[in-house]
């Protein structure tokens, strides 16, 4: 999932909130900006996990010191976020003047990168945001790689595929490569061709599980809350949290006078309306005596996962789960 250089510039920024995808952009940059020079020759690397604290002194040397029997050098700072404000400082004067047969690559992670070395990367050089995004930013974004991918899937299997991620995206590059390898590039793999190399599920987002909850679907919210749990390795008293806010939001509306998305964001402190609306519309829907109910029910698994049972957690959580559901369907 590399992008095409097509103009060389003096310096990239790759972030991004997967670092599976910052990783995999950051590669396939660098083989790019290579081309078919020895990478040996043309590539050096800072940073980056186990590594000693960053030498900017010594990343700027590297910038400034001319290519050999090759034509052009690639720098690469992993986790640029390391870096600190006088680091930042020092690779922006730098870039005021950049040496034109360098490319230099700050690749995110480890913290932020300077606000005022970010600006001039997206002054002088370019920003690539690996995030995937939600809703129907994340499939354009499945859609847009699939485009270039090795193989061609039909609708049923990107439909498939794309639920089945959930939000590990970073897993899409692996199996794509693994499915020309099974298939032969250029083949088109439909949904019964994909599924025996899906493995697990990826994880979610954890406002699906309330939503679902929400619905009242038990099958779907007992599917989601294994992902969230399996995939996505939340700890038990985790999402114990996650179904605790959402519910204490729904105890202060109840009672309040409040009668606007607006007037629910403002008293539970949400910078957007949408999570308020949906809160407000979920408290009168329960009514006071079934969010009273969720709220006992929540207690009671809390003290259950702390030991009070020998139940493990996640059949805690099941059964939480379960009960949250039916609460919504009862007043039906």
């Amino acid at each position: 999932m590399s992008a095409t250089v097509t103009d060389v510039r003096p310096v990239y920024l790759i972030k991004g909130d997967d670092p599976s995808l910052v990783a995999q952009a950051a590669h396939g940059l660098t083989e790019d900006l290579v081309g078919g020079s020895d990478p040996s020759l043309a590539v050096e690397e800072f940073g980056g996990p186990g590594a000693e604290d960053l030498d900017v002194g010594l990343v700027i040397d590297a910038c400034t010191t001319p290519p050999f029997l090759v034509e052009r050098r690639v720098v690469v700072v992993r986790e640029a976020g390391r870096l600190n404000a006088a680091d930042g400082a020092r690779l922006t004067a730098y870039l005021e003047d950049p040496l034109a047969t360098t490319s230099l690559v700050l690749v995110g992670g480890g913290g932020t990168v300077p606000a005022a070395l970010a600006k001039s990367v997206g002054k002088v050089g370019e920003v690539v945001n690996t995030a995937v995004g939600t809703g129907r930013a994340r499939s354009q974004w499945l859609a847009e790689h699939l485009r270039g991918a090795p193989v061609r899937l039909d609708g049923g299997a990107t439909a498939k595929l794309g639920e089945h991620l959930g939000g590990d995206m970073g897993r899409l590059a692996g199996l794509l490569d693994t499915l020309a390898a099974a298939y032969g590039v250029g083949a088109t793999v439909k949904v019964g061709d994909l599924t025996p190399f899906l493995g697990e599920a990826g994880s979610v987002a954890p406002w699906d599980l309330t939503d679902a909850i929400d619905s009242g679907d038990a099958a779907k919210s007992l599917a989601l809350l294994a992902r969230m749990t399996g995939a996505g390795e939340l700890h038990p008293l985790a999402a114990m949290s996650l179904l605790h806010r959402h519910y204490r939001q729904m105890l202060r509306l109840d009672g309040s006078g409040v009668t606007s998305p607006e007037e629910a964001a403002e008293l539970l402190g949400l910078r957007s309306a949408y999570p308020a609306k949906k809160a407000l519309a979920q408290c009168r829907r329960l009514g006071t005596a079934r969010i009273a109910r969720a709220i006992n029910l929540l207690a009671q698994a809390d003290l259950d996962l702390r030991g009070v049972t020998a139940l493990p957690g996640e059949l805690v959580l099941q059964v939480l789960v379960a009960r949250l559901s039916r609460l919504v369907r009862q007043g039906r």
